[in-house]
């Protein structure tokens, strides 16, 4: 499926395709049977520490629940968390975290450091919405919170659609729990927790990564919402992500000839690409696209539109092929519609590197805490959801889904950005049911309930699952060595390299005022040209051969 033959080995995986063969490839060399498979048991331990984490996660559920709120409140975009990641990291600073902000250039990103010696410990906070996903907190029917009114094109504000405000006070909650047990337990420890900014825009770590935000882990946990609560060592897609810009000519929509339409070469784009689909994308390749500036009105012939780009696969490489046939199509659609093309490139990321070991303790550890505690009230808002998407009403699960092998082949899928620091550090990663069955991620649905009691639920569980792994990772330090032994032997033969060009800058939004004042930071950042340069359409009007004299 991945290019080799069908009796391709192992081996042959990974010459081909060295990060294959440490993802996809890395269980079959190492003589795992994924049909006699079953998650050992035993490896989360009691300990008093451990007792002290998870009964400050409940004892404080309350600030968990009041800042997830908060964030799904405040529903801000990528790269424009300013309250946010203010309210985030204050939580934290209460609690005796030392703040670093402004990390890799990025204003919203932040380092929250706790403890000093011992193995160093990272959890994940992140905290943006997504554009058009507002909707009322625990409403079964589509009631969007934010409507924008317009005659010609009403518009929907933004919300949390994959529940980040879920996911970055549950790691707040856990890192805090943590830090709270090993200071009344006498151990040595440090915790971090990285306060990442335009994560659905995958903006966010894999620039921190190049910049070595993330160098001396010895361990990062992470977890993100989902319709099913389970650990994996799964993989994800790579991804680029680009936009291209076509210049023209603007001109009446009633007079067009020698109008020069952007919009033409992002449709001309759009048609190609699709064709390409067939016969030129692998069952793990992916790739969609928004229009981000169509035009304004059918009279006026727009003379700048712009197409954005998400292209995944299975791997770097495999992503890169994809994404040339991309650039190639694009700079036929601006040939063909007169328009010139700028293209800019945005952020990359590769696909994630699992880890058993840490999925192994994490598992053991959530089948002992057990799954999010719904309530009726929450069951029932599941299954008006469901309802209200088409999809059987079953309600919410109530159990923790065994530790199962991953899939033998890899059909594609999502990103995360986390994907980048998981080739750097071992990474521990879960997943906590956050919403119901049948509902995607990126719909209004999630929403709903992410500010709701569903996910109040999920997010405490999630605290509770990586405090206790944590604990252990800290308790038990041959736990920990697995993990990074594991983590050598995967990445043996395959070196991790930053997919953002040397000097590219970030996509960037000037903070306000007040955020830098907050957080003590300069504008521009060091490195940072502001403000970029514009874009701007200076292209002739189209050349239709000599004037003829008129027609009488």
């Amino acid at each position: 499926m991945f290019g080799l033959s069908a009796g391709a080995t192992t081996a042959a995986m990974m010459a081909a395709d060295p990060v294959l063969g440490a993802t996809l490839g890395y269980d079959e060399r190492t003589g795992f049977d994924p049909v006699t498979y079953r998650a050992p048991t035993g490896l989360a331990k009691a300990d008093p520490a451990k007792d002290t984490a998870l009964g400050w996660i409940t004892a404080n559920s309350a600030a968990l629940i009041r800042l997830s709120d908060r964030i799904w409140e405040l529903a801000e975009l990528s790269l424009r968390e300013w309250e946010s990641s203010l309210a985030t990291a204050d939580l934290l600073r209460q609690h005796g975290f030392r703040i670093q902000w402004g990390v890799a250039g990025l204003p919203a990103a932040f380092v929250a450091t706790y403890g000093s010696g011992g193995p160093v410990l990272g959890f994940n906070a992140e905290y943006d919405a997504l554009p058009g996903l507002s909707q009322k907190r625990n409403v079964g029917r589509h009631d969007p919170l934010v409507y924008n009114y317009d005659a010609y094109g009403p518009t929907v504000g933004p919300g949390h659609g994959d529940a980040h405000n879920a996911l970055g006070a549950a790691s707040v909650a856990a890192a805090i729990a943590v830090s709270k047990a090993i200071a009344a337990h006498g151990h040595r420890a440090t915790v971090k927790v990285f306060g990442s900014t335009g994560e659905e825009q995958l903006v966010g770590k894999p620039y921190a990564v190049k910049a070595g935000v993330y160098d001396g882990l010895d361990a990062y946990l992470d977890w993100h919402p989902l319709n099913a609560t389970m650990a994996t060592w799964n993989t994800t897609s790579a991804l680029i992500s680009a936009t291209f810009t076509f210049l023209g000519a603007a001109g009446h929509g009633g007079s067009p000839l020698g109008n020069k339409s952007g919009l033409d070469g992002a449709l001309m784009l759009a048609t190609m690409a699709e064709y390409l689909r067939e016969k030129n994308v692998g069952p793990a390749g992916r790739f969609h696209y928004a229009i981000i500036n169509g035009g304004g009105a059918p009279n006026v012939t727009p003379d700048t539109c712009s197409v954005w780009f998400f292209v995944r696969e299975g791997s770097p490489a495999r992503a890169r092929a994809l994404y040339d046939k991309i650039t190639t199509a694009a700079n036929a659609a601006a040939t063909a519609s007169q328009t010139r093309l700028l293209h800019k490139f945005h952020t990359a990321t590769w696909n994630s590197l699992g880890n058993r070991a840490g999925a192994e303790l994490a598992n053991d550890n959530m089948q002992h805490i057990g799954p999010p505690q719904f309530t009726e009230a929450d069951q029932n808002l599941a299954r008006q959801l469901q309802g209200a998407l088409g999809k059987p009403q079953i309600g919410l699960p109530t159990t923790v889904v065994p530790l199962s092998p991953p899939p033998a082949a890899f059909l594609g899928g999502p990103s995360t950005d986390s994907a980048d620091v998981s080739w750097r550090t071992p990474t521990v990663f879960i997943l906590t049911a956050a919403f119901p069955p049948g509902v995607p991620h990126h719909n209004w649905a999630v929403t709903a309930g992410a500010g709701a009691g569903i996910g109040h639920a999920a997010a405490v569980a999630s605290a509770k699952y990586l405090a206790a792994t944590a604990i252990d990772l800290i308790t038990q330090p041959d736990r920990l060595a697995a993990m990074k032994g594991e983590f050598t032997s995967r990445t043996e033969g395959t070196r991790w390299e930053s997919l953002i060009p040397d000097g590219a800058q970030p996509p960037l939004y000037e903070p306000p005022a007040s955020f830098l004042n907050a957080t003590g930071q300069p504008w521009p950042p060091p490195g940072v040209t502001w403000p970029v340069e514009r874009v701007v359409a200076e292209e002739h009007l189209g050349n239709l051969g000599p004037d003829l004299p008129p027609v009488t």
